[in-house]
C-alpha cells in the first residue's frame, strides 16, 4: 500500500484494488500549495470522510462528480452531499462497517464536532465526527482517527480492530496536541507505524510534529513525518 499525505488531514491510499482519498481538503489547503491536483486525484475510486467540517469535506463534491468516485460519509453528511449533487454515496454511522471491493471501512468514535456554515449563512448539523478504520485485503490495516481528543475507549478500538497504521491528529486547539496524541498511541494502540497530521496548516495550530515525535521516542512504533505530497510504501 502506498500512503501519500496531501497536507492537513488529507491522505491518498493506493491499494491493490482501490485508490482512496480521505478528507480531501486540497484546493484551499495551505499545505497542498505547489502540489498538482490532477496528479493527487487521478484514478480515485473512493472518497472517505471523517466528518463535515470544511477542512475535511474540502473538494469532495467536485471530485466526486469529476472522477465518479464513491463517497462514504456518516448518514447526515451523506444526505447533505446528496443535496449538493453527489450521486454515488454510501452512508453509515458510528460502529457500522461498509464493505467495498478490496477493503472495509468502519466508523469509529471521535471526540469532535461536525457542522458546516454554507454560503447561505446557515449552519448545517452534519452528524457525528468519526474516525475511519480500514481493513484492506492482504495489506496493513489503517486507522484515520479523524479530529479527536484522547479517550479511553481508544483501547477498545485497538482490541476490536488492531490497526497496523495510525493517522494521528496532533495540532492542538481543535484536536489533541502532540504530547497527548503520543500518550494515546502508547497507552491505547500498538501501531507499527504512526503518521501525524492536522498540523502546520493554519497559524493557530502547532506548526511542526516535534512534540509528537518527542513523545514517541523509545516506543516500538515507527513515526513517519512525510512532507505534503510525499508517499510512503507500507
Amino acid at each position: 500500500m502506498k500512503i501519500t499525505w496531501l497536507g492537513h488531514s488529507a491522505f491518498r491510499l493506493d491499494t491493490a484494488k482501490a485508490s482512496i482519498l480521505i478528507d480531501p481538503f486540497l484546493t484551499h489547503n495551505p499545505g497542498f500549495v505547489g502540489l498538482d491536483l490532477k496528479d493527487a486525484t487521478a484514478g480515485v475510486t473512493h472518497i472517505l470522510l471523517t466528518h463535515g467540517h470544511g477542512d475535511h469535506v474540502g473538494d469532495t463534491v467536485r471530485l466526486a462528480n469529476e472522477t465518479g468516485a464513491t463517497v462514504l460519509a456518516n448518514a447526515d453528511l451523506a444526505a447533505w452531499l446528496g443535496s449538493k449533487g453527489v450521486s454515488k454515496l454510501e452512508m453509515g454511522n458510528t460502529g457500522g462497517t461498509v464493505a467495498f471491493d478490496g477493503f472495509t471501512a468502519t466508523f469509529t468514535n471521535a471526540l469532535h464536532s461536525s457542522a458546516q456554515i454554507t454560503e447561505d449563512g446557515v449552519s448545517h448539523a452534519l452528524g457525528n465526527a468519526n474516525g475511519l478504520m480500514l481493513h484492506i485485503d492482504d495489506e496493513p490495516s489503517l486507522l484515520h482517527m479523524g479530529d479527536t481528543d484522547i479517550f479511553s475507549d481508544m483501547k477498545l478500538i485497538n482490541e476490536l480492530h488492531q490497526p497496523d497504521i495510525g493517522l494521528v491528529p496532533i495540532g492542538d486547539r481543535f484536536t489533541m496536541g502532540g504530547a497527548v496524541a503520543a500518550l494515546a498511541c502508547q497507552r491505547f494502540f500498538e501501531f507499527q507505524t504512526a503518521i501525524p497530521c492536522h498540523y502546520g496548516t493554519f497559524p493557530i495550530i502547532d506548526q511542526t510534529p516535534e512534540k509528537f515525535v518527542a513523545g514517541m521516542e523509545g516506543t516500538k512504533t515507527k513515526v513517519e513525518t512525510p512532507k505534503p505530497g510525499q508517499s510512503l510504501e507500507v
